[in-house]
């Protein structure tokens, strides 16, 4: 393991602790360190004269990275005093972690599953504590109510799901090739 990846570890396991204290601020630090550590650990790796990429098991990697945090902000979503928010926050979690079990179950040839197995937890969780925060009448009063929500939530999470699970589109391959000038692995 190189010393930018393991940098990149480091804050991937360091930054959720800051969703205990900081659950906004943490929660989205969490989201995009996540989103950009393939990005990190390429701009690291030049500096250090290293190769860049995380490895052949990134994947595997980087979905029990994410369920580590996730699983912060779900013992988080525990202690939401909207009931209907925290039983659907907790219900999500678990499907969530179903997929990533069938996954590492499966292997990467069956990368696609994820995408039946869609993220929507983490949107809830950021609609959830946002609007506590901003806005509590926006919190779920009723099932009817939650739908919409749900349904609002998963339109954009369909669609991201559907381009890195099962489209197989990497946005950080574009951006290291066209705005760090680095080849591709």
């Amino acid at each position: 393991m190189t010393v930018a990846a393991i940098v990149v570890l480091l804050l991937r396991i360091l930054v959720p602790i800051t969703i205990l204290r900081w659950r906004i601020t943490g929660a989205i630090s969490s989201m995009l360190l996540d989103a950009i550590d393939v990005i990190i650990v390429d701009i690291l790796a030049s500096l250090f004269g290293e190769k860049p990429g995380l490895g052949s098991h990134y994947q595997t990697y980087d979905k029990w990275l994410d369920m580590y945090y996730l699983s912060v902000e779900a013992f988080v979503s525990i202690r939401f005093t909207n009931v209907l928010a925290r039983n659907t926050s907790l219900a999500l979690y678990i499907f969530r972690l179903v997929g990533i079990i069938a996954f590492a179950a499966t292997g990467e040839q069956y990368r696609k599953l994820i995408f039946f197995f869609p993220n929507l937890f983490e949107n809830f969780f950021l609609y959830c504590i946002i609007s506590q925060r901003f806005a509590p009448k926006l919190m779920p009063k009723s099932i009817k109510n939650l739908a919409v929500i749900l349904l609002i939530l998963y339109i954009p999470k369909f669609a991201q799901e559907w381009l890195l699970h099962f489209q197989q589109i990497t946005p950080w391959n574009w951006f290291r090739e066209a705005v760090l000038g680095l080849q591709p692995n």
